[in-house]
């Protein structure tokens, strides 16, 4: 049997230590954090000095850094504050930074301490601090205004996966003495191939091989006076033509359907300035799948961490930080995050279990393996064996999810409930057209987003995509007297705390079916709840157990089929799918199946960064895999896929 292929290294977190003079040091590569004069200091005269800033941003619709080395964050922070000083600053700001080894919460807070002109803003940094495992984190502050996106892990593996053209380079780390990792040729010219003309860099190195790797990889540079007791420090443009600035995009947009999907997608666009028609032929949002009383946030993890789960990780840890930003501004989202629990099947996937965690090393703040008494301890009920704890999971209203997204949205948003768009066109000029029963024009966007789950297979232009219904039933019934229920409990289907007096029990998984409720499927959930719980008392009489049906979107992988949209009859040249024809303006947000809760929001600010052009919040190679022209390299389309 062929071994499996290794996961991505685990984080291993920076160790915090300083000099005898007080100056941040790392024992790993010998060396300090920033000049002794100060990390602030070298901030702003290397980096944001360097290359013109705040000049540069202003007046601007959106300016992009990418730095090669997070550390304590200063530069970011030092940025941050130049941008909210100016009054000419450009609308929105993101900055790309990698990072191999970051710094624990407490250990930044800790560092922090010695910059106080910057605790406002360093507070926000370390409260959406990320869970410190591999892959990309996406941050938003001041309204999503300004955007971090961290990259943890090998800077090699990190800067070839974004999908963004920089302004401005930050090229910080060690010395290239000590990391020369970080200033090699490889590297340099993986950055290169990111940069349009005009991207300047600056850095506080005038190392002879950097300044040769730079300029193959097509820098013009200079020294530029130093900040002490470096003498010198380097500059540079990228080609030598002038800078090319982004034109202006029409921000219009049209999304059909008004569950999660569409809801969310409508809300990511709207914060970047848009302005959304959005058609849902029901008279609110989330009245069909997306209507269940709970949905359950928990990853999906794997013996070789492979992308659906890598996938599903970001997506998990996006939607957990999001929310909680939202519910801190007010936004009234329904749910607990109560920590939910993955007990195993039997002993082998026990076993299993516990063979991911050790072979990952994911943090035990991200998941941790609980024997038996424990479980039953952290659910309030005796459950039937240990398994998987999640302490950051948490079930949600995905109702008030919907209606908190379109709440957020704001006067960007003009929503059209009642109204079903029966048909869709392009238009000569571009963009699209959206049609009633009756041929009516609803309106016209140079975006079209379908997000209507299976029922986009009316349409000529999505009826080719690989979706299949799956109906799913869900049992409420009324919660005894005497009966707790801390955490949700998972295996081989989920139950949640209870809500409003009732406990909801799920669910089944069928290939099409019958929309009412089905006697069969309620004993099958009976059978789910008792398997989990096995000393749960059920006090009401099965007939009297309510529960609800919705059909979800699957696709064949199991995984969202989001991204633009290829045409009918588009072929893959060789094994590449992402230079087939498409739709222009055309895309679609759908096949997120049982996990729609999951996947939704970082799902959303994905398709909203691909319309608006803005950096991707996700790597390449992980944004390639919801594409949905993924599916033109197959030959069969069944549904697939699985999970430790």
């Amino acid at each position: 049997m062929p071994a499996l292929p290794r996961p991505m290294p685990a984080i291993e977190p920076a160790v915090l230590a300083f000099t005898e003079h007080g100056t941040p040091y790392s024992a790993n590569y010998d060396d300090i954090y920033h000049a002794s004069v100060g990390g602030l200091a070298q901030a702003r005269h290397v980096f944001l000095a360097g290359n013109g800033l705040p000049q540069r941003w202003q007046g601007r619709e959106r300016f992009v850094i990418l730095e090669t080395g997070f550390g304590q964050g200063l530069n970011f922070l030092a940025t941050w504050a130049a941008w909210k000083a100016d009054e000419q600053r450009c609308g929105w700001l993101h900055f790309l930074s990698v990072e191999k080894h970051p710094f624990r919460r407490e250990d930044l807070a800790r560092l922090h301490t010695h910059y106080p002109e910057l605790s406002p803003l360093a507070h926000q940094l370390q409260a959406h601090w990320p869970e410190l495992t591999a892959g990309f984190h996406r941050l938003e502050f001041e309204g999503g205004r300004v955007v971090l996106t961290l990259a943890l892990g090998d800077a090699l593996e990190a800067v070839p996966q974004f999908v963004a053209e920089p302004d401005a380079l930050y090229l910080d780390g060690f010395s290239p003495t000590h990391n020369a990792e970080l200033w090699s040729p490889r590297l340099l010219t993986e950055i290169g191939l990111l940069c349009r003309p005009g991207t300047t860099l600056a850095t506080w190195t005038v190392a002879g091989p950097v300044r040769q790797a730079l300029a193959a990889a097509g820098f013009v540079l200079e020294k530029r006076p130093g900040l002490a007791p470096k003498r010198q420090m380097l500059a540079g443009r990228f080609g030598s033509g002038d800078e090319s600035i982004p034109s202006t995009i029409e921000r219009q947009a049209i999304v059909v359907g008004a569950g999660l999907a569409g809801a969310l997608c409508a809300e990511a666009l709207t914060r970047r300035g848009w302005r959304v028609d959005l058609f849902e032929r029901r008279e609110a949002p989330a009245m069909e799948t997306s209507g269940n009383l709970t949905a359950v946030m928990l990853p999906m993890l794997s013996l070789d961490d492979n992308r659906a789960s890598r996938l599903n990780r970001a997506c998990y840890l996006h939607a957990l930080r999001q929310v909680a930003q939202w519910r801190a501004a007010g936004a009234e989202i329904e749910g607990e995050a109560c920590g939910v629990l993955q007990i195993a099947r039997n002993e082998a996937h026990s076993q299993k279990q516990r063979e991911i965690l050790a072979r990952c090393g994911f943090p035990e703040s991200y998941v941790r393996f609980v024997e038996q008494d424990e479980a039953s301890a952290l659910a309030g009920q005796s459950v039937a064996d240990g398994g998987w704890w999640f302490g950051g999971g948490a079930w949600w209203n995905p109702p008030s999810l919907c209606r908190a997204a379109l709440e957020l949205a704001g006067p960007g948003l003009q929503t059209h409930f009642g109204v079903a768009v029966d048909a869709i066109e392009p238009l000569t000029d571009g963009g699209w057209r959206v049609l009633d029963a009756a041929g009516h024009n609803l309106a016209e966007a140079p975006h079209l987003v379908l997000a209507s789950a299976h029922d986009l297979l009316r349409l000529p232009q999505s009826a080719h995509l690989p979706l299949f219904r799956f109906r799913g039933q869900v049992s409420h019934l009324p919660v005894g007297s005497a009966q707790t229920l801390r955490s949700v409990v998972c295996r081989e289907g989920y139950v949640s705390p209870p809500r409003h007096g009732r406990l909801c029990v799920g669910a089944s998984f069928q290939r099409e079916g019958e929309p009412g409720l089905s006697e069969a499927d309620q004993q099958a959930n009976r059978a789910r709840l008792l398997s989990m719980l096995p000393d749960y008392e059920i006090e009401a009489p099965l007939a009297t157990w309510e529960g609800r049906v919705g059909f979800r979107p699957v696709s064949p992988d199991k995984l969202p089929m989001l991204g633009q949209l290829h045409h009918p009859g588009a072929r893959p040249q060789g094994r590449d799918f992402s230079a087939v024809e498409r739709w222009p303006g055309l895309h679609v947000a759908s096949g997120y199946g049982a996990r729609g809760l999951v996947w939704s929001v970082l799902m959303a600010e994905l398709l909203a960064s691909q319309i608006n052009s803005d950096p991707l919040p996700l790597e390449a190679q992980l944004a390639a895999t919801v594409d949905p022209a993924r599916f033109l390299l197959r030959q069969k389309f069944e549904p697939g896929g699985g999970e430790g």
